[in-house]
């Protein structure tokens, strides 16, 4: 079997994620889906913090919880459904690289509601941890890397120039076709950074 690594790109909402496995040169796409973690009929879990920011604090807290269960579940029944279909194809799932990005975090819930700042960081950390979740329970390790640091990473990984990562990612996306815009370009730069370190939970 071909080891496979996943890469997620989150969003309000949903998730961009890729797979790759290895090839010479460079990686091959396997996988190029989208998760939703919402559910259409509550369209104010795309924004969770945002759609509790006026509420009390005890109710805040309510909301947050059973949409935060929703959204892993949901990305859990996802990602399930995904890593069949890929041992069905013969590739054996060995990691999956979930993009962070910056921003202060609040040091309360109470805290982040009084905060617009604090509720944008608060809402994408929502969908990172549904899918960070997703993968826990199905045993498959997590790497969460830096948006700043991801190029430098994926490159020293590769043992190639960062020009040469972009390159074979552009050529990736001239193979398959749309969609293949940044989202896609970053969650096969992580699967791929991740396929490279053997799937390790933590990376230099």
């Amino acid at each position: 079997m071909a080891d496979v690594a996943l890469g997620f790109v989150t969003h309000s909402g949903w998730a961009a994620v890729v797979g790759v496995v290895e090839a010479r040169p460079g990686f091959r796409v396997v996988l190029r889906e989208r998760v939703e973690m919402t559910d259409p009929r509550a369209p104010e879990s795309k924004q969770p913090y945002h759609a509790v920011e006026r509420r009390p604090v005890g109710m805040a807290a309510e909301r947050l919880a059973a949409w935060a269960e929703a959204a892993e579940k949901r990305a859990t029944d996802a990602l399930d459904e995904m890593l069949s279909r890929l041992e069905r194809a013969g590739h054996r799932p060995v990691g999956a690289g979930i993009l962070d990005a910056r921003g202060r975090k609040g040091s309360s819930l109470e805290t982040t509601l009084a905060s617009h700042a604090l509720i944008h960081t608060a809402d994408g950390a929502h969908f990172r941890a549904a899918i960070a979740g997703a993968a826990a329970r199905l045993g498959l390790p997590v790497v969460r890397v830096a948006a700043g640091a991801l190029p430098a990473q994926t490159a020293a990984a590769a043992g190639e120039p960062a020009e040469a990562v972009a390159a074979r990612l552009k050529s990736a996306g001239r193979a398959l076709g749309p969609p293949w815009a940044a989202d896609q370009k970053t969650a096969a730069m992580l699967a791929w950074l991740v396929l490279r370190s053997g799937g390790r939970s933590a990376l230099p």
